[in-house]
């Protein structure tokens, strides 16, 4: 089974799908999500190592959060080249490097963790985690060249989905530390990790394939830039996917600074949103494959204002359950969004293919052709998002000690993503700005 390279893939011939794909495909799926989970798990695993980082360690709040923000960054840059890696090397072998290079961050932060260190090595340290970041990309773009349109949005929200249950995972790994041996002990979270890496690498040379069909194509990059849907959703993306990993990376610092809890009492909290969000995020695809991909973002949206405004509140009153229900209600939402905006990006491509007049096994493999492109530079840009949130509390803490400036920035933002959704992808007739002058289409299928 090593090295093996599936040379004819055609999942949307119902036939084919029935006999051999689907049991492939699955197969592939399941042992892709091992390696992506890992991923997110090393990603974010400064949003645990911070919680470890007492007086001793002469680092305050701001340098902490510009800790975060680094890995983030870094994450969000390396999901362009993650995507089209996959297509030049093949989605088996790359998931295979890309596990065993997470052993570079999480040995490197094995040998730094300790007091002493200097602070420009813990930055180092915690860019080098944001490749874990890409490995989201890789996944996400291998996984949707094996399923059917059909099943997309389940099958990206699941793969999605038990990659995002890594950020919760690494965080009960470091509550359980911290919450038995103190906070003395990170190198404990670390060598937890170590040989997860080693057999998500070996299953995933076991167990996955290579698809043939899938190749490096320029040209598909360059008209997914190209395309203003590419950029559309990648704003949306924003407002999803961004919340979601920059509120997992935020919390356990907000709940510190803010409200004066413990590394022990943070981290025991800093789990539940993360794990929520990321388990709904394949009900969110699934949603989007009955109702609408763009009906479901749009709700998401209109309810994650809601949230942002209860935080808000609490935030202003000082009220610890409030805003721990508001927050946790934001994750849940925004888990449901990531799955439905994923949903929503072959259907827009496969929506055009059809409106230039293919059909049947052409439309479907444009749609997936640009859609696999796409998530690149969508799945960047999102994370960039993350980025943005950390950012933006560094900034409010230092100004005025408190999130606040930062959660309206948010709540403005959720509003201007409403306001795109529903132009774009739900007002009758939707406009295709890409294409003016041809016969326009709704979306709001998708």
């Amino acid at each position: 089974m090593a090295g093996r390279w599936i040379e004819t893939w055609e999942p949307e011939d119902e036939t084919f799908w029935r006999e051999k794909g689907e049991r492939v495909a699955r197969r592939n799926l399941w042992f892709s999500v091992l390696s992506e989970h890992i991923g997110f798990s090393i990603w974010t695993l400064w949003s645990v190592m911070v919680l470890f980082m007492g007086p001793e360690y002469g680092v305050d709040p701001a340098g902490k959060f510009f800790l975060i923000s680094t890995a983030t960054l870094v994450g969000a840059l390396v999901r362009v080249p993650y995507t089209f890696a996959v297509a030049r090397f093949g989605g088996r072998n790359w998931t295979i490097f890309s596990a065993v290079s997470l052993l570079a961050p999480t040995l490197a932060a094995f040998w730094v963790m300790e007091p002493g260190t200097s602070y420009g090595t813990f930055v180092a340290v915690a860019a080098l985690t944001g490749i874990g970041g890409g490995n989201f990309a890789s996944s996400m773009t291998n996984i949707n060249a094996f399923f059917p349109l059909r099943e997309k949005g389940w099958a990206l929200g699941l793969n999605a989905g038990g990659g995002n249950i890594g950020v919760p995972v690494v965080q009960l790994v470091g509550l359980l530390v911290i919450g038995t041996l103190g906070a003395a002990h990170p190198r404990l979270v670390l060598g937890v990790y170590i040989p997860l890496i080693v057999v998500a690498a070996v299953c995933a040379a076991l167990y996955m394939d290579n698809l043939r069909p899938v190749r490096n194509d320029t040209g598909a990059a360059l008209e997914a830039a190209r395309d203003p849907h590419t950029w559309i959703m990648s704003a949306l993306y924003i407002g999803t996917f961004g919340s979601f990993i920059g509120y997992s990376f935020a919390f356990g610092l907000v709940l510190q600074t803010q409200f004066g809890r413990t590394p022990l009492q943070a981290a025991s909290l800093t789990f539940i949103g993360p794990l929520l969000g990321s388990l709904i995020r394949p009900v969110g695809g699934r949603l989007a494959d009955r109702h609408g991909g763009a009906r479901v973002t749009l709700a998401a949206f209109a309810a994650m204002g809601a949230a942002t405004a209860l935080v808000i509140h609490a935030s202003a009153t000082a009220s610890l359950p409030v805003f721990l229900v508001g927050f946790t209600a934001l994750f849940v939402l925004t888990g449901l969004g990531n799955g439905s905006t994923y949903k929503m990006i072959p259907g827009i491509f496969h929506a055009q293919a059809i409106e230039k007049g293919l059909q049947g096994e052409a439309a479907a493999a444009h749609g997936r052709r640009l859609s696999g492109a796409a998530m690149g530079f969508i799945g960047a840009v999102g994370a960039l998002g993350g980025l943005a949130i950390n950012l933006a509390f560094r900034q409010s803490f230092q100004t005025s000690g408190t999130g606040t400036a930062a959660f309206w920035s948010f709540l403005a933002f959720y509003a201007v993503c409403s306001a795109i959704t529903w132009a774009v992808y739900l007002r009758r007739p939707a406009p295709v700005p890409a294409q003016p002058t041809k016969p326009q289409i709704g979306y709001a299928e998708v």
